[in-house]
C-alpha cells in the first residue's frame, strides 16, 4: 500500500471532472469507495475539500490517499507529458497494454507517439518494442498503422507467425475496426457510405491524400462505413466510423469530403472564420481507435476496446453526449 501522494493536474486535463480524472489514473478504484474518500476529506485539491463533479485546472495539486488500487493510468492509453519524457520503454509499454498472450499483444496506443520513426522522431513504437525482445531474441512485430495523433488499438504481433497471419487478416480484410470521432457539424444522412479513390501527394507539411479520379495514377480505392451516434445541436457530432479499407488518413479525409472535419485535425480541418473552436476543449485530434475485432493465430476471435484518451473524455463531458450510446453488443 503506498503513502499519500499529490499529483499535478496536467495541461490537457484541464476542466476534467474529478471522478473522471480518477477513472483515468486510477481505474481499479470504483465510485463509492472514491464518494466515501472524498465524504471523509480523504482527497483534495490544493489542500480543500472537494466533491467528484468539480472540474480540475492544470497545475492543481491533489492529494491521493494510501489505496489498495493499482495504480495510475493502466490500460487508459493516458500517459503525462512529464513522464512520457523520464519512464522507460518497457514502463510506457505496460501503461499502455490492453492485451497479451503468448502471440498477441494489444496496446491502446496514446496520440502524439508515432507507431514508426520519421524524420526528427527519436522516439516512437516500433523502437520502443525492443524492450520486449523475448529470450529467443525475437522482437514484437507491428502488423498495422495508426496516425500519430491517433489514439487507440494498436496491434503487434509476438512471433513470426503470428505476425504473417495477422498481416494476412488484415490484408484480406478479415479484420472490423471501429473509430470514434468528434466532427464539425451534423451528416443529412445519420448513416452512410463513403467510397472514393484517394492518392498521396507531398506537400511542405508531409504527405497530404486528396480526392483523386478513378483510375488517376496512384489512386487507391477507400471506402467507409459512418453512423452519427449523438450530436450537439447542429454544431458538432460523435460519429462512429468503420473504414473497409486501410489508406493513409483515409478516415480524416473522408471526414472532410462529407464536409465534416475530424475537430484538431492539424492537416484536413481548415479555417472556417464563422466556427470557433468550442471552448474548454483541446485543440487535438479527436480520433480514437475505439475497437478491433480480429482473428486470433491460433483460432477464435480476438475483440478488444480501448479507452478514450483524456482530452477526447474531457470533450465528450463537456458535450454530455452518453457513453453507453456507444457501447457495443460483445462488451462487458
Amino acid at each position: 500500500m503506498a503513502g499519500i501522494e499529490h499529483i499535478k493536474v496536467e495541461e490537457d486535463e484541464a476542466g476534467m471532472r474529478l471522478d473522471r480524472w480518477f477513472k483515468v489514473h486510477y481505474p481499479g478504484l470504483g465510485f463509492g469507495p472514491l464518494q466515501k474518500l472524498m465524504r471523509s476529506g480523504q482527497v483534495r485539491i490544493d489542500g480543500g475539500r472537494v466533491k467528484t463533479d468539480a472540474r480540475v485546472q492544470p497545475g492543481q495539486m491533489i492529494r491521493i490517499p494510501p489505496m489498495d488500487v493499482d495504480a495510475k493510468a493502466v490500460n487508459s492509453g493516458f500517459i503525462p507529458g512529464h513522464e512520457l519524457k523520464h519512464a522507460s520503454d518497457h514502463e510506457l509499454l505496460s501503461r499502455m497494454l490492453l492485451h497479451e498472450d503468448d502471440k498477441v499483444i494489444v496496446l491502446n496506443k496514446p496520440p502524439g507517439i508515432a507507431v514508426q520513426g520519421g524524420s526528427g522522431l527519436n522516439r516512437h513504437i516500433d523502437q520502443m518494442l525492443e524492450a520486449w525482445t523475448s529470450k529467443k531474441g525475437e522482437k514484437p512485430r507491428l502488423v498495422h498503422r495508426l496516425d500519430r495523433d491517433t489514439s487507440g488499438v494498436l496491434v503487434v504481433a509476438r512471433t513470426r507467425g503470428a505476425a504473417q497471419k495477422l498481416t494476412a487478416a488484415f490484408r484480406e480484410r478479415d479484420t472490423k475496426k471501429t473509430y470514434w470521432a468528434l466532427v464539425k457539424g451534423v451528416p443529412r444522412k445519420h448513416e452512410d457510405k463513403i467510397s472514393s479513390w484517394l492518392v498521396k501527394e507531398q506537400t511542405e507539411d508531409g504527405d497530404r491524400m486528396r480526392i483523386a479520379r478513378h483510375g488517376e495514377q496512384g489512386a487507391d480505392h477507400a471506402i467507409t462505413y459512418y453512423r452519427v451516434l449523438e450530436t450537439a445541436a447542429q454544431t458538432m457530432c460523435w460519429l462512429e466510423m468503420e473504414p473497409y479499407t486501410g489508406r493513409t488518413h483515409q478516415l480524416r479525409i473522408h471526414a472532410l469530403t462529407m464536409g465534416h472535419p475530424i475537430l484538431g485535425d492539424p492537416k484536413y480541418f481548415e479555417d472556417d472564420h464563422n466556427w470557433a473552436f468550442p471552448g474548454g476543449m483541446q485543440k487535438k485530434l479527436h480520433l480514437h481507435a475505439r475497437h478491433i475485432d480480429i482473428p486470433h493465430p491460433d483460432g477464435g476471435r480476438l475483440r478488444i476496446t480501448a479507452p478514450m484518451p483524456a482530452h477526447m473524455v474531457q470533450s465528450w463531458n463537456l458535450l454530455g453526449f452518453d457513453m453507453d450510446n456507444g457501447r457495443r453488443d460483445d462488451e462487458e
